[in-house]
């Protein structure tokens, strides 16, 4: 990943938009001519195929060279797929070198499933911060393999983009004005200079991610707390592959037990590999495997019959876990841990382990902690401890353990 200088408070900030003028021409100078107007200056990366229209920085022949190819030969693969790949080869390095070069402050694209594929994969390769915003058909509902684990805002086009009409107008402006008003106040973080420690959550499993961020940054770290939601531990894992990591704290597993089960914050297949393979210093906590995340209430109870669940929103069900779910989840673990090459710990909350898994709480049955547990213990290489605690996962004291292990396998404190 590519980093630039900003150099807004010297010229006009640079925004890049990315848009094809063989099938969008009349959208596409529309936007430009909304962004200039917002007080950008706008370099137009055009990837079209189909035939050559002039008036772009960077245009279809440069894309293709950039490739190792010409646009002939892009053509003669008649495959829209193959097309798009070698077309975004090019689009990458093409745009990472403008970046470097004079310091991109924004990327603004407009395009349908094919366009948004090549315009947010070329975001993906930019700096976290650095303005991102995809005008897409595609932005109502499937937006994970565009977005991925990066900051790009999504804009629905609600028409699809074919001529400008009173609807398509506004939205697009919107989006211009949005991209130029972030490009021009644009500038880039320093590092924090500080030792960087991550951490999964719930709302479920809030209270006690909450205090273990404040104590930490009271002792001189910098926290990042992540959202286990499906992307959000590939977001943690992928930070951990491209930035100094100091410690993770995974509060919360359900990424793993829902991508079994047909939960719909199913996470990927390495999902908590990252820590484990790099030899980041690791603690792992069964946050938030007491459930399922289902669907609406009666989706889940057609999904996940005769279970115990708890509908958490009109949207949300939680579907309560046995053993057969423990089974799975410390199956995995242990697989993953084989090779762990740093230090891993395993804190077991008998107390529960959410606050759905609460005397407070829908799903609460400590009948069930003991079981993964005994599961955990069986499938976790002998050689990682495996450390029972009394507390319920949102006790301070619970919290206060795991800082202190941060603490302890770091060697940091903010006045040693």
């Amino acid at each position: 990943m590519t980093g630039g200088t900003n150099t807004h408070s010297q010229s006009k900030a640079k925004v890049l938009l990315i848009s094809t003028l063989d099938t969008k021409p009349t959208e596409t100078q529309y936007l430009r001519s909304c962004l200039e107007e917002a007080g950008v200056q706008v370099i137009h990366m055009d990837p079209s195929i189909r035939r050559i229209v002039p008036g772009a920085e960077i245009g279809p022949e440069a894309i293709a060279a950039a490739a190792g190819t010409t646009i002939q030969a892009v053509r003669d693969l008649k495959h829209e797929g193959k097309c798009q790949a070698e077309m975004l080869r090019g689009a990458i390095k093409l745009a990472l070198a403008l970046h470097a070069r004079e310091g991109l402050s924004g990327i603004l694209c407009l395009g349908g499933s094919m366009g948004t594929g090549l315009g947010t994969t070329v975001m993906r390769e930019f700096p976290y911060g650095l303005p991102k915003v995809m005008i897409s058909t595609m932005a109502s509902g499937f937006t994970t393999p565009f977005v991925g684990t990066r900051d790009i805002i999504m804009v629905n086009s609600v028409c699809d983009i074919s001529g400008l009409n009173t609807l398509s107008r506004d939205i697009y402006r919107n989006a211009a004005i949005a991209t130029a008003a972030m490009a021009r106040d644009y500038s880039p973080s320093k590092p924090a200079g500080k030792p960087l420690v991550l951490i999964t959550t719930l709302g479920t499993t809030e209270k006690s991610a909450a205090r273990v961020r404040t104590e930490l940054e009271a002792q001189g770290f910098e926290v990042m707390v992540f959202h286990s939601s499906g992307t959000g531990g590939a977001t943690l894992d992928q930070l951990v592959r491209e930035r100094p990591v100091s410690a993770v704290v995974d509060l919360s597993l359900v990424e793993i037990i829902d991508r079994f089960y047909g939960g719909l914050l199913a996470g990927l297949p390495d999902r908590a590999s990252a820590a484990i393979d790099a030899g980041v210093p690791l603690i792992l906590v069964p946050g938030n495997c007491d459930f399922i995340v289902g669907g609406p209430l009666e989706q889940a109870r057609k999904q996940y019959p005769g279970r115990q669940m708890h509908a958490h929103n009109p949207q949300l069900t939680a579907i309560r876990t046995y053993k057969d779910e423990y089974v799975l989840l410390a199956n995995e673990l242990g697989e993953k841990l084989k090779n762990a090459k740093g230090s891993v710990t395993v804190y077991m909350p008998m107390g529960g382990l959410s606050s759905h898994d609460s005397p407070e709480g829908h799903l609460y049955d400590l009948s069930q902690t003991p079981v993964l547990a005994a599961e955990l213990r069986r499938a976790i290489p002998a050689a990682i401890p495996v450390i029972e605690r009394p507390e319920h996962i949102n006790d301070a004291a619970f919290a206060d353990l795991l800082v202190a292990r941060v603490l302890e396998i770091t060697g940091h404190r903010k006045n040693a």
